[in-house]
């Protein structure tokens, strides 16, 4: 076994040693070597957890609102002073070309941080409603099981809130990118938060995730990562009648309408497509152009997506790195494989393995034409860089297309003023939707529709979700 230590569990203000012996290792997805091992939780790590969780609830939602920003604004100070360690630990541990992982893995989740902040202001005071008095109180215990695909703004979307609102979290986090919660979990410690409010615990899914789940003394789970992983939590959930929040997967559509800018359209869909390597839930992943426009559509995302170097995240020159892991590499490969032999053809891309790269979990930027709207490649989430180009005959036709999906999660409309886009978007069943190239805004809500998951993230409507609500009748 490789030198690399065992990393411990953090349970009730202390760094301990996991319940059980066997390690999982961590994999470095650029050059295939283990880079750290994690504890494999088990049920047990779950329950001493939940304990010292739920052992420090009282007091943690008895403190005034004022005493629990300051601690967060103290926990966003000691994340802040470790910024070049979080980008260093998303290259290292997801692939995320580092250029990229600064500003969007590690600052933007700083911001997050603050809009959550801003958010708090207000939103304990009581509410008039004719007779009634309506007050806010924590949800309790908040199990928070987060992917690897963005850890620390996953991460800060559930235990921010959950912080904020005087509810204690558990955060299982995936044990295929787990370093940066580890981070996080340090940044904790020396904001001095109370023992037992925030605990963190390492392990896979079905044993440790699945005792979060379906532990009595958790009040609400808040879970992203794939469909299936959401309904395994709900259904786990549904036993004590917890909360549950759920952020799932998206097969978002691009629709291009006649007139827009159809140039700007494609390079801003393949962007979104191949950032961080596709691994992106609210990647648009299909774009939905006049058939008029299809052949030229293509084309242009084509050469966009052929334009994404792919190399080491920590080569300035990279656009592109690797997939997080073997496992996701194979199962993109399979993607588009299937897809040709349904008949797709590939206009720039595949699976085969890219020149010059003998080693990392690399999957070349991948454009598929020819594909039927109904067919796997178009209705299933790929996770990876893959985008498919669809063409439709109407506005009606479009807005099926882009309908046409289990997933609602995010979407884009690109019109020739705003106000025509902003009228399809409407139609659209997906969460949230850019207009013309809107950005990303953690002060507004994010989540999905569907089977795209419930609840909501980031801004007050995320920090709502962390509340009880009472009415006394007065």
């Amino acid at each position: 076994m490789p030198h690399f230590p065992t990393k411990p569990v953090y349970i009730d203000g202390r760094w301990l040693a996991g319940a059980t012996p066997e390690p999982i290792p961590v994999t470095n997805p650029t050059t295939e070597e283990v880079i750290a091992y994690v504890p494999r939780g088990s049920a047990a790590d779950a329950d001493r957890a939940v304990t010292a969780a739920r052992a420090a609830q009282a007091a943690w939602a008895a403190t005034p609102q004022s005493e629990r920003i300051a601690a967060v604004e103290a926990l966003h100070k000691a994340l802040e002073s470790r910024a070049p360690q979080l980008t260093d630990a998303v290259v290292d541990d997801v692939g995320t070309p580092h250029r990229i992982a600064d500003k969007l893995q590690t600052r933007l989740p700083l911001v997050a941080v603050r809009d959550f902040i801003e958010a708090a202001d207000g939103i304990e005071e009581p509410a008039a409603v004719r007779n009634s008095r309506i007050h806010r109180s924590p949800v309790g215990v908040v199990a928070a099981i987060t992917p690897w695909n963005y850890p620390l703004l996953q991460t800060i979307g559930k235990v921010v809130p959950a912080l904020l609102s005087g509810s204690t979290v558990v955060l299982k986090p995936s044990e295929v990118a787990p370093l940066v919660p580890y981070l996080l979990a340090e940044a904790v410690h020396e904001a001095g938060l109370p023992a037992g409010v925030f605990n963190l615990i390492s392990g896979r899914g079905p044993e440790v995730g699945a005792a979060l789940a379906g532990h009595p003394g958790v009040d609400m789970v808040s879970f992203t990562g794939s469909t299936a992983g959401g309904r395994a939590v709900a259904t786990a959930a549904a036993q004590g009648i917890k909360r549950v929040a759920l952020e799932l997967g998206g097969k978002s559509a691009a629709v291009v309408l006649p007139d827009a800018d159809l140039a700007q359209a494609v390079k801003a869909t393949v962007s979104s497509c191949l950032l961080n390597s596709g691994q992106t839930c609210l990647a648009i992943t299909r774009l939905v152009v006049p058939r008029r426009n299809y052949s030229d559509a293509v084309e242009m995302a084509a050469g966009a997506a052929s334009r994404f170097t792919l190399g080491d995240p920590r080569d300035p020159a990279a656009k592109q790195g690797p997939l997080v892991s073997a496992a996701q590499r194979e199962r993109v490969r399979g993607f588009i494989d299937r897809a040709v032999a349904d008949g797709a053809r590939v206009a720039t891309g595949g699976s085969a393995c890219p020149d010059g790269l003998d080693r990392g979990y690399f999957v070349r930027p991948t454009v598929i034409a020819n594909a039927d709207p109904g067919s796997e490649i178009a209705q299933e989430e790929v996770f990876g860089p893959v985008l498919v180009v669809l063409p439709y005959d109407d506005v009606d036709d479009a807005v099926d297309i882009a309908n046409g999906t289990p997933y609602g999660l995010s979407g884009a409309v690109w019109g020739p003023d705003e106000a025509t886009a902003i009228e399809v978007a409407r139609r659209l069943r997906s969460g949230q939707v850019d207009i013309n190239g809107g950005l990303f805004n953690t002060a507004a809500p994010f989540g999905g529709m569907k089977l795209s998951g419930t609840g909501r993230e980031f801004g007050r409507l995320g920090l709502e979700d962390y509340y009880e609500i009472q009415a006394l009748q007065l």
